[in-house]
């Protein structure tokens, strides 16, 4: 066995914002008993505090010490990842589009990415790990048994974002949604530093028109014969 083989376990779930990954990410984590990993959380939580202190978005070096002495923490409560700011729940708070969209232009800074890795990588412990992410599979677990790659077509994509946000009362333009996401995939996937895109081994699921409950039978079904519950 390799010492990749004697470490937890890790499952990979990447892809691009509104594909499920988060969804399936926390069932399957609940399902399998393993530790969760939201990095896009830290991301969002990076750009927050950035926003926060009035941080230019297109300073690298300031945007880079944000990243090093950012003060996050996570909670579970109730089966829900809480995310702690300076002290403060900013659970809602990364989830706000302006934020979403600072997250982006924060996470291609090579600084930033390489600042916050090994805090990642420091997630993976027993029994195992189900990391959510865009470059869980490609950069920040490489050595990972099973990965897979989530995404849905675009519009698909808005309409879930919009239907979420009128849960929670927020009146929103289903084009607006549709552009933004368009043009955060498009800054996702062209960045210098860990490009969004799957891993050569991982394994690529279309959710669109798919419920969740496929969706998460088709990973478990995945990680059946690499990884014991």
């Amino acid at each position: 066995m390799s010492d990749s083989n004697r470490l937890p376990p890790v499952v990979t779930i990447d892809g691009p914002s509104g594909s499920g990954k988060g969804t399936i990410a926390k069932l399957l984590a609940d399902r399998l008993g393993f530790t969760l990993l939201d990095s896009g959380a830290l991301y969002r939580a990076a750009a927050l505090a950035a926003l926060n202190g009035a941080v230019d978005l297109a300073d690298e070096e300031a945007l880079t010490q944000v990243a090093k002495t950012l003060d996050v923490h996570f909670a579970v409560n109730g089966g829900q990842l809480q995310v702690l700011l300076e002290g403060r729940e900013v659970t809602e708070d990364i989830r706000m589009e302006r934020v979403s969209m600072a997250a982006s232009s924060v996470a291609a800074i090579p600084g930033v990415r390489a600042a916050l890795l090994q805090r990642q990588r420091d997630f993976r412990m027993g029994p195992g790990l189900v990391a959510d992410g865009r470059d869980m599979g490609t950069t920040v677990f490489p050595d990972a048994p099973v990965k897979v790659f989530l995404t849905a077509s675009a519009e698909e994509r808005a309409r879930r974002r919009e239907a979420q946000l009128r849960e929670k009362g927020v009146s929103v333009s289903l084009r607006d949604l549709l552009e933004d996401i368009r043009a955060r995939d498009a800054q996702d996937m062209n960045r210098k530093a860990s490009p969004l895109a799957p891993a050569e081994d991982a394994v690529e699921l279309d959710s669109t028109g798919v419920d969740i409950e496929e969706v998460l039978r088709r990973v478990l079904s995945l990680v059946q014969g690499h990884i014991s519950s």
